[in-house]
């Protein structure tokens, strides 16, 4: 994957658009994250999206709009315990596909 956009991976052979597969709102956990993860669900996801708590309100209900959607998302790729993530912080970054 690029730092720029999620292109093809090379070690997956995943194009940019993923499916999410799970959403998770972590409610009561510190900085009040969703996490969307694309291909497979957690705690096998190969890719993140996070929004935090603080930008959630810019998404709506991020954990119900893009469930079982296909999506393009771009941001600054980085690694977190072995998985690709892209923080969000603009609902713009998430681009719903056809």
């Amino acid at each position: 994957m690029s730092a720029r956009t999620a292109e093809p991976d090379q070690r997956t052979g995943n194009g940019p658009r993923q499916g999410i597969a799970s959403t998770r709102y972590a409610a009561t956990t510190r900085g009040k994250p969703t996490f969307p993860d694309l291909d497979k669900p957690y705690p096998n996801q190969i890719f993140t999206a996070l929004v935090w708590g603080e930008n959630r309100e810019k998404f709506g209900t991020p954990e119900e709009k893009y469930r079982d959607k296909q999506v393009c998302v771009t941001g600054k790729i980085a690694e977190y315990r072995g998985a690709a993530e892209i923080v969000v912080s603009d609902p713009h970054s998430i681009k719903l596909q056809k």
